[in-house]
């Protein structure tokens, strides 16, 4: 006899169907009729993915950096202590320069010569004059151990007057007065420094007088620029051995810049005198 399959009901068919909702995945659907929004969306995309392509780069580029001093500190650590060379420091470099034109301060024999290049309106050249020059002069000129010889090396672009405060020193000279008159320069460089340089010829023509030079002929040298070519070779000079800035030094050639105290004066030559 034939078995019979009876028929799903109604109620049935409704629970199947309600049972089926639990099962089914609603993926919702955007739809974005405006072009500008859509275009907003791209352009995030691309930061995104240009912002995401640095960072890649950054990590590989560390991971590089990290591998690389690894490897360093294993050769280090590998590396024998006995065949390594301790460095020494580079010597002083001795310049060779010239003592120039103008007469030298001390003995000529002398076994330590400073070239000195200085600007006679630079304060700092002053400073150096009140404070180490006549300590030098004491110990070491007067002695005859050093002599010195001053070269000039005016920087114009700073101190207008010390061009022809160079060439009245030239013009001392031609009278035989030269260190006499730097001095003089220098003491009063407070006065004349500020002045316009029709004042301040004026007042190298009265530092003259002062020294009893003959002032009409000074007044006559100093107006005709008849030593510029002298100062203007000193400058070129102290470009060849590097000099870049007021006052400098070379002491038998051993390089001292700025308005250096004694001490650092005494310590070379000191040292020197000893070879």
């Amino acid at each position: 006899m034939a078995r019979t399959t009876p028929s799903k009901t109604a109620a049935d068919t409704t629970k199947t169907e309600k049972s089926k909702e639990h099962f089914v995945l609603r993926i919702p659907r955007w739809s974005f009729k405006e072009g500008s929004l859509n275009a907003y969306l791209v352009f995030a995309l691309v930061i995104f993915a240009f912002l995401l392509g640095m960072l890649t780069n950054k990590v590989l580029y560390l991971e590089k950096a990290v591998k690389t001093a690894a490897n360093a500190n294993t050769a280090n650590t590998n590396t024998n202590p006995e065949d390594t060379i301790p460095t020494q420091p580079a010597p002083p470099q001795v310049v060779k320069v010239d003592n120039g034109k103008l007469p030298v301060l001390g003995d000529n024999d002398a076994k330590i010569t400073i070239v000195e290049f200085s600007d006679l309106q630079c304060p700092f050249c002053k400073q150096y004059v009140d404070a180490t020059h006549g300590q030098l002069k004491e110990k070491y000129i007067d002695t005859g151990k050093v002599k010195i010889a001053f070269r000039h090396y005016p920087l114009t672009s700073i101190h207008p007057n010390a061009q022809k405060a160079s060439e009245a020193t030239e013009c001392a000279n031609e009278q035989d007065g030269f260190w006499k008159y730097h001095d003089i320069l220098f003491e009063n460089q407070d006065t004349w420094s500020p002045q316009t340089s029709s004042d301040a010829i004026n007042s190298f023509v009265d530092y003259a007088g002062e020294l009893g030079m003959n002032t009409d002929q000074f007044r006559s040298c100093l107006e005709s620029s008849k030593f510029k070519k002298n100062v203007e070779d000193d400058l070129a000079a102290g470009n060849d051995v590097q000099v870049d800035g007021t006052p400098a030094f070379f002491v038998n050639g051993y390089r001292l810049t700025g308005a250096q105290p004694f001490s650092e004066f005494e310590s070379v030559i000191e040292a020197e005198l000893k070879k």
